[in-house]
Order: C-alpha cells, then structure tokens, then sequence
C-alpha cells in the first residue's frame, strides 16, 4: 500500500522520544513493503504555526503522492488535517486516538465539533486501549461500529531480558536497594511528585526519572533520586534493563507504553489501576495502586520489590502485545480502508 502518515508527534533530531510510539509501528509497516510518506511534526514546543506547515506538508503530500489510505495519529489536530488529505487524494481516512485527544474533547471548546467532522471521513477509528474506546464511545457515541481496540504495541527484540550490571555501570547507576524507575512526562498527569514521596518513605533504594516536564524543579535535589532528563527512545532499553521495578502511577493512563516495555524487558511494574494499564498488567507482572494516595503509592513499591527478578511472567504477559502481531492488525484495517 501507499500510506500517508499525518502525525503530529513523531521523533526527530531535537525531540527523538517524541511520538516513539508512533514512529515504531510505522517502522514495522515499511519492513512489510509498504510505501509511507511522512508529514509529522518532530519537535515540542514552537509557535501554532507548526500545525499550518503540517496541514501544508499533509496537503502536499496527498496532492503528489496519491496515497492509497491516509493514517493520522491523534483526533485533533492530526485527524483533521488528515480528513482534509484524505479530500484532496481521493483516499479513505484511518484515524488512531491516543488520550489526550480524547479528553479534550470535552475539555476544549469547539474541538468536539470538529472532531466529529473528521471522522465523518474515517472507515475506521483505533483506540488503543478499551478504556479510550468507552471514552471515546461515550463522547462520540454514533462511532460504535467504527472503533476497534489496537495498541501500539511492544518491540519484543530491542526490550528484553539483558545485563542489568553491565547496564548499571554504562549508566553510572550503581547501588544498593531497589532501583526504581520512571519514563515519561514529568507533569500532574504523571503523578511524578507523589510518586517521588512514595519513593521517599522506604529509606532506600534509588529512584531515576527519565524525561522532563513542568514539575522537574520539585523532584530535583532529593535524596537517592536523580532526574536524567529525556533520552532517544533507542536508549530507554538500556535504563530499563538497568532497573528492578518502573514505576507509572499516572492520575490517568490511557495505555502506559512504558509500563509494557519494562515488562518485555522481565521487569516488574507499579502502574495505576485508572485506565489501561489493568488490561495487560497481570497480578504476576506487577502491582496496581490508587495514583490519588502516597500510602497506596508507597505500599505498591514495596509489594514490587519482592516480585521475582527478572521477572519472566511479566514477559510472557507483555509478548500478547508484540509489535509484530499489532502491526498485522494495523495493517488488515488500512487494507480493508483501501479496499
């Protein structure tokens, strides 16, 4: 197939963690034999502008390519740019929400409105995970018959069991106690303050954040913690296969890729019970908590820290959701788009 991709996260030289996700599946897709051209923005931050240029760039694309289906990542504004190619082409639309695209429909004025323009244009909308498909049901309820539950999946081969010394000392990350981890957005969403509370109260150990965020200052200068920052999305294997147990208690978690790659790796997790995460993180692979209070916080770290190390049930659990067997799914329904 000839495949426009319309993303609005997608990894480039100053931002290459943004839209890994993304960018992983699109991968697999290529090494199929399709033919993807990309209209992305691959960078954070910058003037509203950069949603002009990439309507420009999708438009473009559409007009000269001639794409056999167009796949947008994201409702808004993603999704309607690529509704607007998917007019200029002649070609289906397939459209994959991830979270906060779904919450803002309800959150942002007129966003509602537009989105249920976009997906007029949609054969097929992805969830990706059952808990974003009610939301998006409930916001959107005349999608029913349109949505199917597809995540990203994990890559079973770059996150699995490794060295964990040899990954200590690449990392400088040696030490006593249990290591804990975190990968993500350093924001209220995240819960990275609570956590980092939580993390307090066990008199040792050491806890690592991998990312950056508005909330950095507050988890900075603490004792047995270090903040990385953000890191290519080729490096968090290794800090992965450096720790005992991630962590992502996120006030709300739509999916929690991270949490699926640590298991793939054979490490055990503590994740939110508000969300995704209770679909694929088994009681074997790790522990489910209350993200609201620091005490269920705490209590889940240490019911992580007497699972088994590595963690092969956590494995077994994250290999239902290989990349490879999610692609396959992906790429039966832009098939069935493109007819």
């Amino acid at each position: 197939m000839r495949i426009l991709l319309v993303s609005q996260m997608f990894p480039g030289p100053r931002d290459p963690d943004l839209g890994a996700f993304v960018a992983q599946g699109v991968d697999e897709l290529e090494r199929r034999g399709h033919v993807i051209e990309r209209a992305v923005i691959d960078h954070r931050g910058g003037s509203r502008r950069k949603y002009a240029r990439l309507a420009r760039d999708a438009l473009t694309r559409a007009h000269g390519f001639r794409p056999d289906v167009i796949y947008a990542h994201f409702l808004s504004p993603a999704g309607a740019v690529g509704a607007l190619a998917s007019l200029v082409a002649g070609a289906p639309l397939v459209v994959t929400a991830h979270g906060r695209d779904v919450r803002n429909l309800s959150e942002i004025a007129g966003i509602k409105a537009i989105t249920r323009l976009t997906l007029r244009r949609a054969a097929t909308v992805v969830a990706v995970s059952a808990y974003l498909r009610d939301e998006l049901l409930a916001e959107l309820p005349e999608l029913e018959g349109r949505l199917e539950v597809i995540n990203s999946g994990v890559d079973l081969d770059r996150f699995r069991g490794a060295d964990q010394a040899a990954a200590r000392t690449a990392l400088g990350w040696e030490g006593e106690g249990t290591a804990f981890l975190f990968v993500g957005t350093l924001d209220e969403r995240k819960n990275v303050v609570r956590l980092a509370d939580a993390f307090g109260r066990l008199g040792g150990g050491r806890l690592a954040f991998v990312g950056d965020g508005a909330l950095r200052a507050q988890l900075e200068d603490r004792e047995h913690v270090r903040v990385i920052g953000p890191v290519p999305h080729g490096e968090v294997s290794r800090w992965t296969a450096a720790c005992d147990v991630l962590c992502l208690p996120s006030t709300v978690e739509p999916f929690g890729q991270a949490l699926l790659e640590a298991m793939a790796s054979e490490r055990s997790v503590v994740a939110t019970r508000i969300g995704g995460p209770p679909e694929f993180v088994t009681q074997a692979a790790g522990v489910l908590v209350d993200p609201f209070s620091v005490d269920a916080i705490e209590a889940g770290l240490r019911a992580a820290m007497v699972l088994p190390r590595p963690n092969s049930a956590a494995r077994e659990a994250a290999a239902e959701h290989d990349l490879r067997r999610q692609a396959d799914r992906i790429e039966r329904v832009l098939e069935r788009a493109a007819g």
